[in-house]
Parts: C-alpha cells; sequence; structure tokens
C-alpha cells in the first residue's frame, strides 16, 4: 500500500519538500525529511514572523520551503464540504 502521503510528494506544487514519514514527528508533515514540522513553520507565518527571520532561525530552510508549506496547508483546506439538510 502506498504512504497515505506520497500523492504530496510527486505531482503537487510543493513537490519533495514535504514528507512523511511515521517514524519521525509522529508522521506528522515535515519539511525535506528534517525534524521541522509543516506545522511549526506555519505558525510562526501565522504569528506575523517575516520568512527572513526564519530562514534566519532556521538555516536549513529555504524560501521555497516556506513556500511549500503555505501550498500544502492550501491544499489540505481545499475539500467539499457537505451540508446535510433537515
Amino acid at each position: 500500500m502506498k504512504d497515505p502521503g506520497s500523492r504530496y510528494n510527486s505531482s503537487m506544487k510543493f513537490g519533495d519538500r514535504i514528507t512523511f514519514n511515521p517514524k519521525q514527528c509522529g508522521g506528522r508533515p515535515c519539511i525535506r525529511a528534517m525534524r521541522i514540522r509543516v506545522k511549526d513553520v506555519l505558525d510562526l507565518l501565522a504569528a506575523r514572523v517575516p520568512e527572513a527571520q526564519i530562514l534566519a532561525d532556521y538555516p536549513d530552510l529555504e524560501l521555497e520551503d516556506i513556500q511549500a508549506c503555505i501550498a500544502y496547508a492550501a491544499e489540505q483546506l481545499d475539500h467539499p464540504v457537505l451540508v446535510v439538510s433537515r
């Protein structure tokens, strides 16, 4: 069986930058197999930490990694919502 996150590692905008490993960070999405979670980067962005500061604080990150986190989050939220009327 394929890794449930594998579809995000091949054809999506974030390519191989967002990775999933059940033995790392509890299987949560990380950046390029490092122990930097997508959520951590998104939390920093939500707190209005400038991208330049994030890159300075995490020297292994690249601007494309931050952009991949945003694209990944957007993709996760793009799903239909079913409303049941009674």
